[in-house]
């Protein structure tokens, strides 16, 4: 299969399609917002070097309400409780059954899939692998690997794919929390699957994959392989530098995705973020755990 055919120059930084708070779409579109490396605590004054991730969300929550833009999906990928603790999984929860719309929620490396599934539960929020809304299907990949920082999507996750495409006829977004392409950093490309091969060789293979999304990197990267759009997104609360060999704290405010999912499978796309840092980053840190 070879490496994944990257088929314009990617993206990193902000970016948008439009301006998707004033944009007129047409009947059947899908306004999706995207959270992502959370990184919650039991303690609700816990912190990530430095920023608490508490207050940290909140203020992002609050920035996105203020847009005053119309939701109807919330798609939460990975790094959501960091110290993986039912206290913090039930608190999420809360916060994100208040959106009042379908939320669909997957583990990344610092999650505990299992205790995930058993805490994470609310109103309206799944940690389901497959979730139908519209004219589109989102399928959540677990791509977290039990004691390490990297992903891999064992043969289960791919049967789970490669079935969830072939058994419906909708435009499809394929959501996991480790990146499948490389974003241009050397010390997050480490992590990143180590098994992108048989992803893209099953995305190939059906033409209505319309994009894939992540977490993880911390940073908005954007670039394309054919037709699917492939998207990472800033965290809610620590940033990381982009194009850096090792690891560096970036001075940009949390953020977060949004996605118009249009009737004919198009996607148009912002990356948003809060006004400024939140008070404590230890910008000087040379990495965490």
């Amino acid at each position: 299969v070879g490496p994944p055919r990257l088929m314009t120059s990617s993206i990193i930084g902000s970016t948008a399609d439009i301006n998707l708070r004033k944009a007129d779409f047409p009947a059947g579109t899908l306004r999706a917002l995207q959270l992502t490396d959370t990184h919650l605590y039991a303690d609700p004054l816990g912190t990530l070097l430095g920023m608490n991730t508490l207050q940290s969300l909140q203020q992002v929550i609050r920035h996105f309400r203020d847009v005053h833009w119309p939701l109807d999906m919330l798609l939460a990928t990975g790094d959501l409780v960091h110290d993986a603790s039912p206290r913090g999984y039930a608190k999420l929860a809360e916060m994100l059954s208040g959106f009042d719309v379908p939320v669909l929620c997957l583990p990344g490396n610092h999650d505990a899939p299992a205790k995930m599934r058993l805490h994470l539960r609310a109103d309206r929020v799944s940690t389901d692998s497959v979730g139908d809304c519209g004219a589109w299907r989102f399928v959540m990949l677990d791509s977290v690997v039990p004691g390490a920082e990297g992903g891999h999507l064992a043969e289960d996750q791919l049967e789970l794919l490669d079935q969830a495409l072939a058994a419906t006829d909708r435009h499809v977004l394929v959501c996991m929390h480790h990146q499948p392409v490389d974003v241009g950093s050397d010390w997050i490309d480490s992590m990143a699957i180590d098994n992108p091969d048989p992803l893209f060789e099953i995305i190939d293979r059906h033409p209505n994959v319309r994009g894939v999304l992540w977490g993880h990197v911390h940073q908005t990267f954007e670039a394309r392989r054919g037709q699917v759009r492939l998207m990472s997104s800033p965290s809610t609360c620590v940033q990381f530098a982009p194009r850096q060999k090792d690891f560096r704290v970036d001075e940009e405010p949390p953020g977060f995705r949004l996605l118009a999912l249009l009737p004919s499978g198009m996607i148009r796309s912002e990356v948003v973020r809060v006004d400024e840092i939140p008070r404590g980053l230890e910008f000087a840190s040379s990495g965490y755990s």
